[in-house]
């Protein structure tokens, strides 16, 4: 029987894409979860309160939601260039995400001189090192409804996000040639 989350192989027998991912927490802690791809299962982390279903700028919460990925970041001075059919881009020094929600670019990327305050993408840890943007608040962008919901790599230890999915950076490596253009992650 074909899983649903997969399109039909290709005509020529190769690999499937994915066209959805799902996430659901850990009945031990709501911080950790589990990302399921087809017939595999990664441990992740999830945002310091948990998954919700009402959500507002800093809550610590990851929607409950169906999230469209949107387009993959990397750092090119520090991954080789992902595999992927999804937009990609190169993560540079004055990329940042708008948290701001006096700001029009709200819940947007822009371009910030290094040292100002935002969310930067290009960061001393590797948490961003490989970064997939999720659909969430952006068409339209309602300020106060969150910012900045990524899927990214994991702490050691999965310790919780500001609201994001995070995942070891192998999970990347099998994952990301395997999305489909219009895939999404369903957090339930």
């Amino acid at each position: 029987m074909r899983n649903r989350f997969d399109h039909p192989a290709a005509p020529h027998g190769g690999p499937r894409n994915l066209t959805a991912l799902r996430v659901f927490a850990s009945v031990h802690d709501r911080r950790k979860g589990f990302l399921v791809a087809g017939g595999a299962v990664f441990p992740c982390a999830l945002g310091r309160s948990g998954i919700g279903t009402v959500k507002r700028e800093g809550d610590g919460r990851t929607p409950r939601f169906d999230l469209p990925l949107r387009s993959v970041f990397y750092r090119a001075d520090r991954l080789p260039r992902p595999r992927t059919l999804l937009p990609l881009k190169r993560i540079g020094p004055r990329d940042a995400w708008c948290d701001d929600q006096k700001d029009r670019r709200y819940n947007r990327l822009i371009d910030r001189p290094p040292g100002e305050a935002e969310e930067r993408l290009q960061r001393e840890d590797h948490l961003y090192d490989v970064i997939v943007e999720l659909g969430w608040n952006d068409r339209p962008v309602q300020r106060g409804r969150g910012s900045a919901i990524f899927w990214h790599l994991a702490r050691a230890g999965f310790t919780p996000t500001a609201g994001c999915v995070a995942v070891e950076g192998h999970v990347f490596a099998k994952l990301l040639p395997r999305l489909a253009r219009h895939c999404r992650i369903v957090v339930r």
